[in-house]
């Protein structure tokens, strides 16, 4: 059997498949909102949309880390390229609702599939090449920053490309009589995102060895699932740290989805236009995720600083929770003073939420195992798309204003307040113990059931 790669080269790979996968997501980010509206959808029916694709993400979460955990991290990794490679096209040329709703879909189908095959993959080698007891963070850390910086990459190019089309000769009024209206302006980031995903499923095929598993049969491979989803689902009721990084995903959900439903609409609303709206959202979402790339940097320091993982988190959360009150504090009014605050405040969310997903991931992966790895991530990511899901539907509903902003901020500072007490305890994650062969997630004994609060 060939030796496991090495620690650097592990992270170096996990960072470029994660830097591949979320890139073509920043590229259509800007656009997604203001394109829906050019093919006629409302404000309500894009929020449908999103909601539709967060529910497909739940529903498909815990199935989808399963089969990771049963037949391979690389194959699961590839299905996600192909599928969202083709949501790209559909979302990209789609002009009526349904074949929109299919893209979606098929996005929520990928993004389920993604959720933990590329992190697990990179957990599985460290440990096999230096032990249970190797150091993690650093390498999580880094990939939340891949992540982060190919989203800042991404949205900066997703907005600027329809604003240069539309500039000189505008070749973007050509192109879409061209294609009769099948390909605007705002449909190019989303195609030029598809070609990423080629690239990116090719890379987790060659990429990411991984030791050979048992043969499975379609039939084998879905027998194997029930048994680690089962374990995924006890994961959070028999452990309270790992309640608080779940009930943590929840409300991170809630801020991103707030933030990513209304700042595109707002932007349009400042610009008059809505390619000017890509590009200052994509201006602003850049700097958002520049930011997640700077939290995620100094998430080990962090830890270091404040003493412990827990302590890290609760300050990382906090900070978020700030700077989305800030946001909704801001939005009745304006001015170079209030466009510096809210400014402040957006590039404290994402900075915060940067800090807290390393430390609270480190903490995830010493509690479980190859076996389950990742369902555990995958019901984490279930937290995060459930909540994301309920809170696009309840601020596309509210009346526009700081309302939305406000409540979302309430409930990060809520999901901050849940460390208070962990934090103050000093307490660490006890480390994880050998996976029983059924798949169980939940590698803690059953005796450690320390309440949340």
């Amino acid at each position: 059997m060939t030796a496991p790669l090495d620690p650097a080269t592990a992270r170096r790979r996990f960072a470029a498949v994660t830097f591949l996968f979320w890139l073509p997501v920043g590229l259509y980010l800007p656009a997604m909102v203001l394109l829906f509206g050019e093919r006629g959808m409302s404000l309500a029916a894009v929020a449908g949309l999103f909601a539709v694709q967060s529910l497909t993400v739940t529903v498909l979460e815990l199935p989808t880390g399963g089969l990771s955990d049963v037949v391979g991290r690389r194959t699961v990794l590839a299905a996600a390229g192909v599928l969202t490679t083709a949501a790209l096209v559909l979302q990209a040329l789609g002009t009526t609702f349904w074949v929109l709703a299919l893209g979606v879909v098929l996005a929520g189908t990928g993004r389920a599939l993604s959720s933990g095959p590329a992190e697990a993959w990179y957990v599985d080698t460290v440990q096999a090449h230096s032990g249970p007891g190797a150091e993690l963070r650093t390498g999580l850390a880094r990939g939340n920053t891949a992540s982060a910086t190919a989203l800042a990459l991404g949205t900066l190019c997703g907005g600027g490309l329809p604003w240069l089309l539309g500039l000189g000769p505008d070749p973007g009024a050509r192109l879409g009589e061209a294609t009769a209206g099948l390909v605007l302006p705002l449909s190019v980031p989303a195609l030029l995102g598809a070609a990423v995903g080629v690239v990116f499923t090719v890379y987790a095929l060659t990429a990411l060895p991984e030791p050979p598993r048992p043969p499975a049969t379609v039939r084998g491979a879905l027998r194997g699932i029930p048994a680690t989803v089962l374990g995924g689902l006890r994961l959070g009721g028999r452990n309270a740290l790992v309640r608080r990084v779940l009930l943590s995903a929840a409300a991170a959900g809630t801020a991103l989805a707030v933030i990513e439903l209304l700042a595109p609409g707002r932007s349009a609303e400042l610009t008059g236009a809505p390619e000017s709206g890509a590009l200052l959202f994509a201006a602003l979402a850049c700097g958002g995720f520049v930011c997640t790339a700077l939290g995620s940097h100094c998430a080990p320091p962090a830890a270091r600083l404040t003493g412990s993982g827990e302590r890290a988190v609760l300050a990382g959360l906090g900070t978020g929770a700030t700077g989305l009150l800030l946001l909704g504090v801001t939005v009745p009014w304006s001015g170079p003073v209030v466009l510096v605050l809210a400014a402040t405040g957006y590039a404290l969310v994402y900075f915060g939420l940067g800090v807290a997903g390393p430390n609270e991931n480190e903490l995830l992966h010493r509690r479980v195992g190859s076996a389950g790895r990742a369902t555990a991530l995958s019901v984490q990511s279930l937290a995060l798309q459930s909540a994301a899901a309920l809170a696009t539907l309840a601020a596309g509903a509210l009346p526009r204003g700081p309302l939305p902003w406000l409540l979302a901020g309430a409930v990060l500072l809520t999901g901050a307040l849940l460390w208070i007490r962990r934090a103050g305890s000093g307490a660490t994650a006890a480390p994880a113990v050998p996976a029983p062969p059924t798949g169980d997630a939940v590698l803690p004994p059953a005796g450690d059931t320390s309440r949340v609060g």
